[in-house]
Order: C-alpha cells, then structure tokens, then sequence
C-alpha cells in the first residue's frame, strides 16, 4: 500500500483542480436557462434547449464553423509536422555552438506575450509603415493590406502560430529521440546504411507514439483555439474570416452579458472537442495501439 506522504504530495494538485475545474462545472447549467443574475443560477427560468436552437438557426452558426474549423485544421496541417522535422534535423547535428544557437532562436519566440506578437504582426504588416510592405515595394509590387483583407488572416494567425511554438514543440520530440539506441545507428552505417535512411527507420519509428498522442490531443482541441490572439489581431474589415467560435463567446458572455447564450455556444463546442478526443482516440487504438487510455 503506498505510503500517505504520496497522498500528501498530490493533494494540493487534486485540490487545485477540484476546486478550479471540476467545481465551476455546476454553472454549465446556465445554458439551459434563462440566466439572471438578481436570482441566482437555481432561481432563474428553465427554458430546455432554446438557447441551442437560437445558436443554431442563427445566420453566422455556418460562418463561425467554417472560420473556426478552417484556422484549426489550417493550423495542424502546417504546424504538427513542423516541429517532428525539426527535432530530426537538431538530433542529427552534433553538440556545439551552431545547435545551441538554433535551439535558443527556435524555443525564444515561446516566451514572448500573445500581446507583444499581435503588436508586431501590426506593426510589421502596416501597409504605410511596415517592413514587409516595405520589401514588397522594394521588389516592384504594390504594398498589401494584410490585417484589413480578410484573405490573409488564416495565413497570418497560423504562419505567426508556427514561428512562435515550433521550436518549443520539437522539445518533446527531441527528448524522445534521446532515447534511441546508439548501438542501432552503429549497427546500421556498419551495414551501409545513409544518414537518411538512419533517420527514416530507426528515428521516425521510435517518436511515432509520441506523435500520435500529440496528434490525438490536437485533434481533441480542434475547436478550443484561443481568443486573445485572434482578438487582438480582429477588426471590422477582416471580421469574415476572424470571427471563431471563442471570440463570438467572448462578446456574447462578457462584452453583451448574454451569459446563458455564451454558455450554450461554450457548452457545444466543448461537446464537439470531447466527441473528436472519444473518436480519433478509438481510432488510433485499433490502427496503431497506440491511445490515451
């Protein structure tokens, strides 16, 4: 029987998420309600799914899907293998001051704020001022619009998401690869093998658990993008292709004090995350044997 010190050691954490988690779960109730805060949660009007349907017979439930749907899956397309490719390019050069130099400008645009990012990406892409439109002139063409046309904002938020966490995810990557047998590679180039095909069957076949319970935590959260970024880069001209589920919560809840509405639209898509998590997870059991649980 484990000793009670282990309790005490993961005590805090489970309190944690009582507390700050599993506790605030009782509000979800509010979105079968008509919710006023004069009578509390219990005491205002139950009113079913209403607050379901008015989401989804609304003329923008098509558009926020398409928007939504269409950042995430831009942004696993072009960011999940990013980080694999990386972490196989640093595993094959050898320590020193080049791979330590990739790796601190790779992992540092990790740690600078959402806020700091979305200041630069405006300041960057001005179409009077910025140093991209700047280069754009310079080579013969006409400065673009790049915040204000809502064509580039798909590319811009994903292109920008890519930068600054591919380095910080080849770490994972990168720590699974440390523990490939050096005895297979030597194994190998005595049998002739190249530094590609090294790379191909014995590195890539021993990170693919890894990958594909990253792959299955992606997919779980394909709709649970962030607002912060996505906020701060929106305005009324690129708002077609910017308006995602998150923001439109944002302002319904907080900005338009429709709390229950906010709560219903919050409640359905987190609905659709657990569904996609149950699916691709069952999936990768019986393809790969690989899973979550």
């Amino acid at each position: 029987m484990a000793s009670w010190q282990l309790y005490v050691f993961v005590l805090p954490a489970f309190i944690y998420f009582l507390v700050f988690h599993y506790g605030p779960m009782y509000g979800v109730v509010i979105a079968f309600k008509d919710y006023m805060p004069s009578l509390g949660i219990f005491g205002s009007p139950w009113v079913g799914f209403k607050h379901f349907e008015r989401f989804f017979d609304s003329y923008y439930f098509w558009d926020l899907m398409k928007n939504t749907l269409g950042i995430s899956l831009y942004s696993l397309v072009v960011g999940f293998p990013l980080p694999i490719i990386l972490a196989l390019a640093l595993n094959e050069v050898k320590d020193g001051f080049f791979k330590k130099f990739t790796q601190t400008v790779t992992y540092a645009p990790n740690f600078i704020s959402v806020v700091v990012i979305s200041g630069m990406l405006i300041a960057f892409l001005s179409p009077s001022t910025g140093i991209i439109n700047h280069f754009i002139e310079f080579l013969g063409f006409e400065r673009i619009s790049f915040m204000e046309d809502p064509r580039w904002f798909k590319t811009i938020y994903v292109l920008s998401g890519v930068w600054q966490g591919t380095g910080w995810g080849s770490v994972i990557y990168l720590a699974a690869l440390s523990g490939v047998d050096v005895q297979l590679h030597e194994a190998a180039t005595v049998d002739g093998a190249t530094r590609l095909q090294r790379i191909w069957y014995i590195n890539l076949p021993t990170i693919i658990p890894t990958m594909v319970i990253l792959l299955i935590m992606n997919v779980g959260s394909l709709m649970a993008m962030g607002y912060e970024k996505i906020l701060l880069l929106q305005n009324p001209l690129n708002i077609e292709s910017s308006n995602v589920i998150a923001t439109f919560v944002y302002k319904q809840g907080l900005l338009d004090a429709q709390y229950s509405y906010a709560a219903a639209v919050g409640l359905f898509n987190s609905l659709i995350n657990a569904v996609l998590l149950i699916v691709v997870n069952k999936v990768s059991r019986k393809v790969s044997e690989v899973s979550l649980w």
